[in-house]
C-alpha cells in the first residue's frame, strides 16, 4: 500500500473538469488531473432516475491531503452533492509515486 490515492469526481462538462483540475493542481492539492469525457451516468436523485452526460475527473494526490482536496472540490463544484471518492493505490511505479508526493508538498 502507498500513500497515493486516486480521487474520482464527476462534472457536467470538460471545461468544468479542466477548471477544477487546474485549481487543485495550482493549489498543490493534486499532482495531476485527467479529464475523461464521454460518460453517461444513470443514477437516482431526489426520487427520480436521471440519465445524463458527464465528464470524469481523475485526480492523483496523497491520502493526507484528501480532506482538504474534498473540501475544495465541494466549494468549487457546481453540483449540490458532488461525487468525491478516494481510491487507494496499492502499488505503482516508484518514481511516479515520488512525483505525486513532490508535487503535492506545500511550499
Amino acid at each position: 500500500m502507498t500513500d497515493a490515492i486516486v480521487v474520482l469526481v464527476t462534472v457536467s462538462t470538460a471545461e468544468q473538469a479542466a477548471d477544477l483540475a487546474r485549481a487543485l493542481v495550482e493549489e498543490r492539492l493534486a499532482a495531476c488531473g485527467n479529464v475523461v469525457p464521454g460518460l453517461r451516468s444513470i443514477y437516482r436523485w431526489q426520487g427520480e432516475v436521471q440519465d445524463e452526460p458527464e465528464v470524469l475527473l481523475l485526480l492523483k494526490t496523497t491520502s493526507a491531503l484528501f480532506e482538504r482536496l474534498r473540501g475544495r472540490v465541494v466549494e468549487l463544484h457546481a453540483y449540490e452533492n458532488p461525487e468525491v471518492l478516494a481510491l487507494p493505490v496499492e502499488a505503482g511505479q516508484l518514481p511516479y509515486l515520488d512525483w505525486i508526493r513532490q508535487e503535492t508538498k506545500v511550499l
